[in-house]
């Protein structure tokens, strides 16, 4: 299409309401929506079944009254619609980022005849606001449904029909408004590339900051290495606090928190040595090269797609490696036997984290297919150029699928890394100073990181199926791409 066309049609755009919502039908928006729907409806679950829990535990004659239980249900609610919410926003900003460095063209077309950098900026964060406001309420009537449905069984199962519980209440719209919000400032978060684009950009495709440009962000990578340096900090000393009282899990949770965000902050510096230590395990074919080239010649197009996989494996290596390191640090508090009772609690504590835990390792998933997608797409002249230049249909698969492979083995290694860390400064700084066994005095204990074998090696085998998952559909789109229409765009 040539600029004089796609002038025309852009100037022509707000006379109607159509082309106002042709935005949704772009690669990137429906998992987008997809995104801010499940986060919605997991929050409203979660909201719903710490409401019923909490009937429960209110018409029951001993423990009716305990503010314990019910503030340990709140904070375990608002922990994990918290990771939910912080997932989907990364995923979300990723995604608008990618398609922003997408509609470089347009923007630069736009920004040629008179139209504002800011005012394209507003107009992405109207979208992120419509896409969190359509998957949220989608999320809110999903959620409220499996809600009652799950309250209806439990009650049938637990023969408690003296126990109510409405589930329709105001605080199911809490998560709800908060994910349009989040999906809201992660757009606006996004969208920031567009202060950047110029006219002259009118004239390429797609474009995506190189190695040079990353590393000349001095502000941001200053940012991100502060974040990080402070953020490690806090989880020392809050491993050295927990050996004296349990509120060092305060401190380290903080840590964690400020540490995390430095390095999906500074994912640019983070992934491309990893990345690149990766890629030499692919041997030294043709194709093999081009892979691990084209996952360091734009390290930011790799962290976006990375870091999602990152956050996922983290969470859920994390809540594992606590619970382990939970049974190690009261077993040695308790003189090297954990009583069985305890023992069986945790173990059925673990399964429900786990399970909860993994739909915010989905919403990582669901950012990586849909960010491999959108790379293809806006790579069509130079999959174009590699077939002009003789590489086959298979040998393009082949690229696209060892990229994938790069990118989920490379981000597996370093969320292991990273929630093997986690975990254990969360157990030990909680329990560091609580005895395994009442009758003991309390005591300082500290013990390494417990590692539990099997969620590792499902976690291992989860990455393995999301890379042949996430490849179907990009392996598909590269080979469509016909030499002579991709050179022509």
């Amino acid at each position: 299409m040539s600029a004089l066309a796609l002038a025309e049609r852009t100037d022509r755009m707000p006379r109607t309401a159509a082309p106002r919502r042709a935005f949704l039908r772009e690669r990137g928006m429906g998992a987008s929506i997809l995104v801010a729907a499940i986060s919605s409806a997991f929050g409203v679950i979660l909201v719903s079944v710490t409401g019923y829990l909490a009937a429960i535990l209110r018409a029951d004659p001993y423990i009716g009254n305990s503010g314990t239980l019910a503030f340990v249900l709140s904070f375990l609610t608002v922990i994990l619609v918290g990771v939910a919410v912080y997932v989907a926003g990364i995923v979300t900003a990723n995604t608008f980022a990618t398609v922003i460095a997408g509609r470089t063209r347009q923007i630069a077309l736009l920004r040629l005849i008179g139209a504002s950098a800011r005012a394209q900026r507003q107009e992405v964060a109207r979208q992120g606001l419509a896409v969190g406001v359509i998957g949220a309420l989608a999320g809110l009537i999903v959620g409220t449904g499996v809600a009652a449905v799950g309250v209806a069984v439990g009650t049938e199962l637990l023969g408690i029909e003296d126990v109510s519980y409405g589930v329709v209440t105001p605080e199911l719209l809490v998560p709800a408004v908060i994910v349009a919000l989040t999906t809201w400032v992660a757009a606006w978060a996004g969208s920031r590339r567009v202060l950047t684009v110029t006219p002259m950009q009118a004239l390429g495709s797609a474009v995506e900051a190189t190695r040079d440009e990353v590393t000349r962000r001095t502000g941001r990578n200053i940012t991100a290495v502060a974040l990080f340096a402070a953020g490690g900090a806090l989880l020392a000393a809050g491993i050295v606090l927990g050996l004296v009282s349990p509120l060092g899990v305060a401190v380290a949770f903080l840590g964690g928190i400020l540490s995390f965000t430095g390095i999906a902050l500074g994912a640019t510096l983070l992934m491309p040595p990893v990345l690149r230590l990766i890629g030499r395990l692919f041997g030294g074919s043709a194709t093999a090269r081009l892979a691990a080239e084209n996952a360091l010649r734009y390290p930011e197009r790799s962290s976006r797609m990375a870091i999602g996989v990152v956050m996922g494996v983290t969470l859920v290596t994390m809540f594992a490696v606590a619970i382990e390191s939970t049974k190690a640090v009261l077993t040695a508090s308790a003189g090297g036997e954990l009583p069985s009772e305890m023992a069986t609690v945790l173990d059925t504590f673990a399964a429900v984290m786990m399970v909860l835990v993994a739909i915010s390792a989905v919403i990582a998933a669901v950012g990586l297919v849909n960010l491999l997608t959108l790379g293809v797409v806006q790579r069509r002249r130079e999959l174009g150029l590699l077939r002009a230049l003789g590489l086959t249909a298979p040998q393009v698969r082949r690229v696209v699928l060892l990229e994938a492979a790069h990118l989920t083995i490379a981000a597996l290694v370093t969320g292991l890394v990273l929630g093997v860390a986690y975990g254990w400064a969360g157990a030990q700084s909680l329990l560091g100073s609580v005895p395994g066994d009442p009758s003991l005095p309390a005591g300082p204990t500290l013990v390494w990181p417990a590692v539990p074998l099997l969620p590792v090696l499902i976690v291992v085998a989860a990455t393995a199926a999301l890379t042949l998952i996430a490849a179907v559909t990009p392996t598909r789109l590269a080979t469509r791409v016909a030499p002579v229409e991709a050179l022509a765009e």
